[in-house]
């Protein structure tokens, strides 16, 4: 059961149209229909990484049309790192590591507002490091 504060988030959300359109607009990308490509490339592969309940409340926030990206993946047996999440992107829309970085900042940082900061912090803790950037988060280190 999500606390009562995350409960009342995860009701709000946002439409397909305007997730998509904040995404374009985030992302700075040139139609609607290239910011959708880039949102089902980024939740498929942020799919593979989650599990759990985590996995599962994310969904329930997204658009029903995006949230089946997310489930319908099968978890990797190996995580990746938030790098590693980048290369693995690339290679597997045939970009380069930089613009996928840049797809998954902009589809990550409104993913993490529509998760919501009780959820995201679950969701980050859950993934190995490097993802806290990649959602527009600082990540502190403990020094050695």
């Amino acid at each position: 059961m999500l606390p009562l504060h995350e409960q009342a988030t995860a009701r709000v959300g946002m439409t397909f149209l305007q997730m998509v359109e904040k995404v374009r607009y985030e992302g700075a990308y040139p139609t609607r229909q290239r910011a959708e490509d880039v949102i089902h490339a980024v939740l498929a592969a942020l799919g593979r990484q989650l599990t759990g309940d985590e996995r599962v409340d994310l969904a329930a926030r997204l658009p029903a049309e995006f949230s089946s990206d997310l489930t319908r993946q099968m978890t990797e047996r190996e995580p990746l790192t938030g790098w590693g999440f980048v290369k693995d992107l690339a290679a597997r829309t045939g970009g380069t590591p930089a613009t996928a970085r840049w797809d998954a900042g902009a589809v990550l940082a409104v993913t993490g507002q529509l998760a919501g900061p009780g959820l995201l912090d679950r969701i980050i803790t859950q993934l190995p490091p490097g993802y806290a950037l990649l959602f527009g988060r600082v990540e502190l280190i403990q020094a050695a």
